[in-house]
């Protein structure tokens, strides 16, 4: 893995909290930093290849927009998991798929726009193979940690 430098920590710490919701916001973010668009796109695509950066996107509030929440726990055979959360990735609203250690070792929120559709998908998740139990955890409160690595 490639040592990030200087440029690549400001403009990471930018892209945390200051994208520009503008027609061109690459460019903005290299006016901020002294440079062109084409630079940043180029130091961003470099990034994601070598795994500092996975995407970058928005985060909408979901419930203003109708749909609901729910957090998913899963027990799931070892030699199944990689296809269950294949499977579970396939699904549009299925975000933050990880595999924890413990009985229920995959877990995954999902956002549906009603509760029959949310149904329907957990009802199909249940029954994967190697998917042996799973807890639907609906929050009752939601609560928004905005989380951000200040890179030095």
């Amino acid at each position: 893995m490639m040592e990030l430098t200087a440029f690549d920590k400001a403009l990471l710490n930018l892209l945390q909290t200051e994208l520009p919701v503008c027609s061109h916001p690459f460019a903005k973010l290299g006016a901020e930093l002294g440079t062109d668009e084409a630079t940043v796109l180029a130091h961003l695509k470099h990034l994601k290849a070598e795994g500092y950066l996975r995407r970058i996107g928005t985060f909408f509030n979901s419930a203003r927009l109708g749909y609901h929440g729910t957090l998913v726990a899963l027990e799931v055979e070892e030699e199944k998991m990689a296809s269950v959360a294949e499977a579970i990735n396939r699904y549009p609203g299925a975000t933050h798929n990880y595999e924890r250690e413990g009985q229920y070792n995959l877990w995954f929120t999902l956002l549906t726009p009603d509760p029959k559709v949310e149904r329907k998908i957990l009802h199909e998740v249940r029954a994967l193979p190697g998917v042996r139990a799973m807890m639907n955890l609906k929050a009752h409160k939601k609560y928004k940690i905005n989380v951000q690595f200040h890179l030095k």
